[in-house]
């Protein structure tokens, strides 16, 4: 989306920066995305006004981003003037991504008022479409007309005329050359003709990640077609609205994973963010930073390459456009703050884990169980897995779950460590185990035997955790996820069974169990579940049953053939706990 100011993004890498990156490659590293106009002063002030609804420029420069590099890399980023820029990375082991505009030029003044001869190296106005206002629905109307206002109108270029495009892609491939440029993340992608992209990426010869501004899983996914990856906007919208107050919707957060885990090209090549210079900030809609940090996490942890936006490791909470591409310099590049010191710590440890397994990085997460305010995410093969839960309870809450052996791949007796405060758990003979979220904060679950030499968590390394480990809470042998019933109800509650299950034409998926309600695992009175919101990429069953506070269901999900013929769900029954809320309960079958 249009910009004022320069983007440079910069990040970690576990390779030799003697060469750029191969697509394949980046997706081991994580970004930090930096506005260069507002990250730091040539004269290193940190007290300098910068007025972001003005507009204007502040006086950030390449060489203000060179001398704070130690503030980006501390956080486990390890990436004339841009030049030095460059190369000053890779002194470092850091890479460069550079932003790039094809779409269009901008002029200070109205659509009508643009002076064309102004505009380089495309002057005159048979360059560029006719002004227009943008109706979204129509992509046509998305490619050719005008993006910005009468403020700041952006000529939209004639990307379809051939000499527009050879001087874009010789301009492309000689930054790359010049800077040693290793990415270029591409604007307003989805503004321009796809027909453009096929010669603009060999000539660019790096990793090309696209911004397709757009909630629309289908709409963004097509365009992998065309370019390495795109930023993940379905993903954000999700999370977003998912961890910002306990009302969030859970539920469409896992559909919606479902959705492009199931579809997605590549899922290992999205951009995944929380925040950026076009939206409003996290904090903006929240202050709590127990909701931040599981938003954080799970953008960190989910499939792709995280993106971290300057800022957010400060706590700033701008209202989208001018307001959210604030002044880094006047928080002194404080290392302190929670959400500094917790993007630091997901850094260390995803880096790690990928450095047992690169496998890691192509597995497809996905949610083992989830209800109105906990999604626990799976990632990795067993062995080097990561089991990630999250709520968006917020500070002051407490949850309590129990995650089954069929949910985690953890095995009887083994230690697990939540990394992010190096507290270790041993499961249950049956493999089962029970955390609590203490304060509303995330745990991230991991192998205690994969942590030695890691540095992590010192106290535990190496080997097993100390002679007297952190007891896991008590709770019964059952073989899948529960959430602790919370005493003082008694009303029924709706909880949601979901299964992602592919059918030929004349089956269907029931739900059976141990209940009178589900048939009392007789397959003929077991509950049929809907189709309704079934499509080929994402074909998903459900069902909603009423079922009593404090209770425990056995369940199994069946298929049934058009002659009656009944498929059992494998492995062992799942148990689901049922609290004082509703929830869903949502599993791939």
């Amino acid at each position: 989306m249009p910009s004022s100011t320069g983007k440079i993004l910069t990040l970690l890498s576990l390779l030799s920066p003697s060469v750029a990156l191969s697509a394949a490659q980046w997706r081991a590293q994580s970004i930090y995305q930096v506005l260069t106009d507002r990250f730091g002063l040539p004269s290193n002030s940190t007290t300098t006004p910068c007025n972001t609804a003005a507009q204007r420029y502040c006086g950030g420069s390449y060489i203000g981003i060179i001398n704070n590099l130690d503030y980006i890399q501390s956080m486990g980023f390890t990436a004339a003037d841009l030049l030095r820029l460059s190369e000053e990375l890779h002194r470092r082991g850091m890479y460069l991504m550079a932003d790039a505009v094809p779409n269009h030029m901008a002029f200070e003044g109205c659509r009508a008022c643009v002076d064309y001869g102004t505009l380089k190296p495309w002057n005159r106005k048979e360059f560029y479409h006719e002004g227009c206002g943008i109706r979204y629905e129509d992509q046509r109307s998305v490619e050719v007309c005008w993006q910005g206002g009468d403020r700041v109108s952006l000529p939209d270029l004639r990307t379809d005329r051939e000499d527009v495009r050879a001087v874009w892609n010789q301009w492309v491939a000689d930054m790359v050359r010049k800077y040693k440029i290793d990415g270029i993340r591409i604007d307003s992608a989805k503004h321009i003709e796809t027909s453009f992209w096929d010669g603009f990426n060999k000539a660019a010869g790096v990793y090309i990640l696209g911004e397709v501004y757009s909630g629309e899983p289908n709409y963004v996914m097509q365009y992998q077609n065309y370019m390495d990856g795109v930023l993940d906007y379905p993903s954000y919208y999700w999370i977003m609205r998912a961890f910002r107050s306990s009302s969030g919707s859970i539920a469409e957060l896992v559909n919606g994973l479902n959705t492009i885990k199931n579809s997605a090209i590549d899922t290992s090549l999205y951009g995944s963010f929380l925040e950026n210079h076009d939206i409003e900030r996290f904090a903006y809609f929240t202050k709590d930073v127990a909701r931040a940090k599981n938003a954080i996490a799970f953008t960190m942890l989910k499939d792709g390459i995280p993106i971290i936006y300057q800022g957010q490791e400060q706590g700033y909470s701008g209202a989208g456009i001018p307001h959210s591409r604030e002044a880094l310099w006047l928080s002194g590049y404080s290392t302190s703050t929670e959400q500094y010191r917790w993007i630091a710590r997901l850094n260390r440890i995803r880096s790690w884990v990928i450095s047992h397994d690169e496998r890691y990085l192509t597995y497809r997460a996905f949610s083992v169980y989830s209800d109105s305010n906990t999604i626990v995410m799976k990632k990795g093969h067993t062995g080097n897995q990561v089991i990630s839960v999250y709520t968006n309870l917020g500070s002051g809450s407490t949850t309590a779950l129990t995650l089954s052996s069929s949910a985690t791949d953890f095995t009887a007796g083994q230690v697990v460590v939540d990394v992010m405060e190096c507290t270790p758990f041993t499961t249950n003979p049956d493999g089962s185990i029970a955390i609590a979220l203490v304060n509303g904060v995330p745990r991230v679950l991991y192998p205690a035997a994969r942590l030695d030499g890691s540095g992590i968590c010192p106290s535990l390394e190496p080997g097993p955790p100390s002679p007297n480990p952190i007891p896991a809470p008590s709770s019964s042998s059952t073989p899948a996820p529960s959430q602790s019933q919370t005493p003082g109800c008694s009303s029924p509650v709706q909880i949601e069974f979901q299964v992602l299950a592919s059918t030929a034409w004349g089956e269907s998926i029931k739900l059976v169990g141990n209940t009178t309600t589900l048939g009392s695992w007789t397959p003929t009175l077991a509950l049929p579940l809907s189709p309704s919101r079934y499509t080929a990429s994402n074909p998903v069953w459900w069902v909603s049953v009423s079922l009593s506070p404090g209770s425990a269901v056995a369940y199994k999900f069946i298929k049934v053939g058009s002659s009656g013929q009944v498929t059992w769900q494998g492995g062992g029954d799942r148990i689901h706990s049922v609290g004082c809320e509703g929830g869903v309960v949502s599993e791939s079958w």
